[in-house]
């Protein structure tokens, strides 16, 4: 069997797309991967061992782009669906896998000309733009927040189950600002961080790349010692230190925390696509198993009245919640198929 993996943009898409195609090659899948020059795509999976080629076409994002952008970016995203076209053939391609993102579209549109099966994974609570228009053409539609899904189960690593454990009380805080950081998380744990380390509580915190520079400089000035770095492709064995986090609320993000037992206070990203960030923490809130606040309610004052928070019951109840071989089982559900076919 032949599987292309399409999609991506941000790490959330890609972790997806990673998890899949671990879990394939296992199995002895042939994989190849369409993606695009712009995001993350090509920071994944260039030169990767999971994929036999991989090819990284000129797209960019559509949503929030106006007038002669916008048909621009679709224009590009034109020229990559004929150029999908030819490498579906090449392949003699039997499925397509798509995680969504604009990076999606030129492979997942390709499928449907070429009545090639498309499997769909969406992450977040609220369905992205791309997957609403290809869900019902779709052979299959993945959702952790949707009944009818054939698997709710979200593909997380293994290592995330395997290191998870059960929290009680505070003694140590991640901060996660992601790969990229995010601003807000980073100010945010600037600003507490004296009063954290004075009650006692440790620090690890993942600022990103591109702010590196100033939060570290900013700890030294203070004369903090904060477990501090930029990126790490073991972030598992951060979090597995920590007993609660402070994070945006992208999909793997907040999965992977459930998976390893971590709550969480989750500040959305404000300006995600469809405000999706809010409806994924808020799904975990509706069931008391996570804190929320924006970034203009005063997530400072909202983690400071947390720090006595039993945790026990949350965390317990976050293992619980998840449901282990997410991977695996959406993989089993496209390979019967294609037995079935």
């Amino acid at each position: 069997m032949t599987l292309a993996i399409t999609g991506g943009g941000t790490g959330g898409h890609l972790s997806v797309a990673k998890s899949i195609a671990k879990i394939a090659k296992q199995n002895g899948i042939k994989l190849f991967y369409i993606g695009s020059i712009s995001g993350q795509d090509r920071k994944y999976f260039q030169n990767s061992e999971l994929f036999e080629e991989t090819y990284f076409l000129n797209t960019s994002g559509v949503v929030n782009k106006k007038g002669l952008k916008k048909f621009y970016a679709l224009f590009k995203i034109f020229g990559a669906f004929l150029i999908s076209i030819k490498i579906l053939k090449k392949h003699k391609t039997d499925a397509v896998f798509s995680v969504g993102g604009y990076s999606a579209a030129p492979a997942s549109f390709a499928s449907l000309v070429l009545n090639i099966p498309l499997y769909i994974h969406e992450q977040n609570a609220k369905t992205g733009r791309l997957n609403s228009v290809l869900k019902k053409f779709a052979e299959k539609f993945f959702s952790s927040y949707d009944d009818n899904s054939p698997v709710k189960a979200y593909p997380v690593d293994k290592v995330f189950f395997e290191n998870a454990r059960v929290r009680k009380d505070i003694k140590t805080i991640i901060f996660l600002g992601g790969s990229q950081g995010a601003l807000a998380i980073n100010n945010l744990a600037l600003n507490v961080a004296d009063e954290l380390i004075k009650k006692g509580i440790k620090i690890i915190h993942q600022c990103g790349s591109y702010d590196y520079d100033r939060v570290k400089k900013e700890y030294e000035t203070k004369g903090l010692d904060v477990d501090l770095f930029a990126f790490n492709k073991e972030l598992y064995k951060k979090m597995v230190m920590a007993d609660f986090a402070v994070s945006r609320s992208g999909a793997s993000t907040l999965w992977e925390l459930c998976a390893n037992g971590l709550p969480a206070l989750f500040v959305p990203y404000p300006y995600a696509a469809g405000d999706h960030q809010y409806y994924n923490a808020k799904f975990l809130v509706d069931k008391k198993l996570s804190f929320l606040a924006r970034e203009d309610e005063n997530p400072k004052d909202t983690l400071m009245n947390l720090l006595d928070t039993d945790l026990e019951n949350i965390s317990k109840k976050l293992i619980d919640i998840t449901q282990k071989d997410g991977a695996e089982k959406i993989l089993k559900e496209i390979t019967n198929d294609a037995r079935d076919s």
